[in-house]
């Protein structure tokens, strides 16, 4: 194995020192964008994707995870049509195993794990990052280097010109599914130091469209083959958040308020032939937070979090032909975070942290546990930036204490968790590069999986990962044809210990959570980013990402699906993005694609799926009137109305198109 990984890593670095390219400092670049603040604790030992600015906006996205689809290493489970779940995870290690970060502080869901990024909108964003691992910064909340890889949102901060005093934006969007979708945004300028915002939005949709599912049973014959209308896929939600902004001398904080509220149908799987289900969801997801980060001198800055969060879910099952279910769920969560950095030389820093988190969970479910969690999260890191080297170093220490109502609590947890993390510069401007990594993470088992009824298991330990990576970056910018240049091979490992599945148990083989899972992931990321301007006015730009995965069971060899490729995970998957921008015109064009899959643990004939690919398609033109900037947008997604599901028996929709008029001031 080793053999192989160092002659892919070769061949990697032979086609990065072929590359050529010159330097470029055009405002339309679209290079990684870089916050500059009073000091910068950044480091190169951890590089990130990252899509921002206008490319974001360009993107055929109507959501979070619609764009991290453009990441390489990524997955994203979609359950269909604009209301439908959306999970993300990365490498493989599974959706509880990746952190999303909102404006600085983690969101959370104790009771599955899981962040559903359809409940997030783009309107309202400015940078989308991922990082394979934690963040290139020691100066963040101890909960931030517990996660396998992190996902970080920010949103958008207002920026005033000289003599401006606020900003209005209105949006429009419509389109297919009896989509109607507006938004606004506006910022306010308080004073020289605050600043603020608030962003309002509102989505409608039937969720009809029109789909055709074929299935072939094990001998081969014709099962079924319907075409048929997706029922019950409607959504109504409306989300509402407001900043406040503000400078402070070497400082600055925010604070948030945010509030989701939605109605959707559940559509269900197509089993048997049968599309329409009775089933519905109500969520609310609101949660107010604060940040405040304050420089001393020129050697110490702390960064201090705290945040309240309510959700509620309520889950209804009218279907005849099934047991009626009426549930309601609550979760509460309260956050506090304190990180402090120390400035020993210019080019090392040492940082310390403590976060604090209690969750809860109350249904009215009946003999429900009613679980309480208290966690204690300890973290120090160091942080190196010498010439050509940079390295980050980190462990962790979580305590996690459970209370139960009326039921004997699972025992205290204690665990241990170190990463370190390394990078060197081949040359001496830094547009080659090599870096390594090496990290331990784990996952708590979430409340379902410890407390669910009759399922739920309150022995399970932790699930644990070890990650390795090695890698190589060429970063290169110029002012010529080839305005800029950016690729990058990842040769990487995985381990995932004390998996947390569901198995059947005992003579009745009922279903519960056990420790069962081992898995091996072995994995190349490839990533490409070329821009050229070959007349005037005109700037072509191409984004490509490549993964290869080699993701099996090694749980026990006498399963039938020992070293078998785990469920959903493709050997081969991608994605191209091509951008032409002209003057006020822009094109872009968009291709996914998702090589084969089985969606049971056995690799057999019936289980497999076949792989699935989209191109989208969008054209834009801006206009201004006086102090009035206009754009018109139009996409056509699934150009090509290819027939696929992402999850089985969930049929994804075919060409559909939508409109978007956007007005600025």
């Amino acid at each position: 194995m080793i053999t192989r990984l160092s002659t892919i890593l070769l061949s990697c670095i032979a086609l990065c020192l072929t590359a050529r390219a010159e330097e470029y400092t055009d405002s339309t670049s679209l290079l990684d964008e870089v916050v500059v603040t009073a000091r910068s604790l950044e480091s190169d030992a951890i590089p990130a994707q990252r899509l921002s600015g206008e490319e974001l906006k360009r993107m055929n996205s109507n959501s979070i995870a619609d764009a991290l689809r453009y990441f390489s290493g990524v997955q994203v489970k979609d359950y269909g049509g604009v209301g439908g779940i959306k999970t993300v995870n990365i490498r493989s290690m599974g959706t509880n195993h990746t952190g999303v970060v909102y404006d600085g502080v983690e969101l959370g869901n104790a009771q599955n794990g899981q962040i559903d990024l359809g409940q997030f909108s783009l309107d309202n964003i400015e940078a989308i990052s991922l990082y394979n691992g934690q963040k290139s910064q020691i100066l963040q909340p101890a909960k931030d280097f517990g996660s396998a890889g992190s996902i970080y949102i920010r949103t958008r901060t207002p920026h005033f010109e000289e003599g401006e005093t606020y900003h209005f934006r209105a949006t429009v969007r419509a389109g297919s599914f009896d989509l109607i979708n507006p938004s606004a945004l506006i910022e306010l300028k308080l004073s020289e130091r605050v600043n603020a915002s608030v962003s309002a939005e509102w989505i409608n949709s039937s969720g009809k469209y029109k789909f055709r599912y074929r299935r072939v049973n094990p001998a081969g014959e014709l099962a079924y083959d319907t075409t048929a209308v997706r029922q019950n896929g409607d959504i109504n939600a409306t989300r509402l958040e407001a900043n406040i902004n503000g400078r402070l001398n070497h400082g600055k904080w925010l604070f948030k308020v945010y509030n989701y509220n939605s109605e959707r149908g559940v559509p269900g799987a197509i089993v048997n032939n049968v599309w329409r289900r009775g089933e519905r969801i109500w969520d609310t997801n609101s949660f107010a937070q604060g940040t405040w980060q304050q420089s001393f001198g020129s050697r110490f800055t702390t960064l201090n979090n705290i945040k309240y969060a309510f959700y509620r879910t309520h889950y209804v099952n009218n279907d005849d032909k099934q047991i009626k279910i009426d549930n309601l769920y609550r979760q509460r969560e309260f956050y506090f975070s304190t990180s402090n950095v120390y400035t020993i030389f210019p080019w090392w820093h040492v940082s310390a942290g403590y976060d604090f988190l209690w969750n809860t969970l109350n249904a009215d479910v009946y003999g429900f546990a009613k679980p309480d969690r208290y966690t204690n999260m300890l973290a120090a890191a160091t942080a190196v930036d010498l010439n050509r080297f940079a390295f980050q170093g980190s462990v962790l220490a979580t305590f996690i204490h459970d209370r139960l109502k009326g039921q004997e609590a699972p025992a205290d947890k204690h665990v241990l968790t170190p990463a370190a993390f390394a990078s060197y510069a081949l040359t001496p401007g830094r547009e080659l590069s090599v870096r390594a990594f090496f990290k331990q993470s784990f996952r708590m088992p979430t409340f379902n999986d410890l407390y669910y009824a009759d399922m739920g298991n309150s022995k399970l330990e932790p699930e644990r990962v070890t990650q390795y990576n090695i890698g190589l970056l060429l970063d290169r910018k110029s002012s010529g044809f080839v305005s800029a240049l950016r690729a990058s091979c990842d040769v990487y490992y995985n381990h995932v210990k004390d998996k947390i599945v569901a198995y059947p148990k005992g003579q009745q083989f009922r279903w519960t959570m056990l420790n069962l899972g081992r898995v091996d992931i072995r994995g190349i990321d490839v990533t490409a980013l070329m821009t050229v301007n070959p007349a005037r006015d005109l700037y072509l730009t191409l984004r490509a990402q490549y993964t290869f995965q080699r993701a099996i069971d090694v749980t026990d060899p006498s399963d039938n699906y020992y070293r078998d490729q785990i469920p959903y995970i493709p050997r081969n998957s991608g994605s191209a993005v091509f951008n032409a921008t002209w003057r006020q015109w822009n094109l872009n064009y968009s291709f996914i694609y998702v090589g084969e899959r089985y969606n049971q643990q056995e690799n057999i004939r019936y289980n497999y799926t076949q792989p699935w690919y989209t191109s989208d398609v969008s054209v834009s033109r801006d206009f201004r009137i006086g102090r009035v900037s206009m754009r018109a947008l139009l996409e056509v997604n699934n150009l090509f109305s290819q027939d696929y599901d992402v999850i089985l028996n969930y049929p994804m929709p075919k060409r559909n198109y939508r409109i978007t008029l956007t007005v600025e001031i």
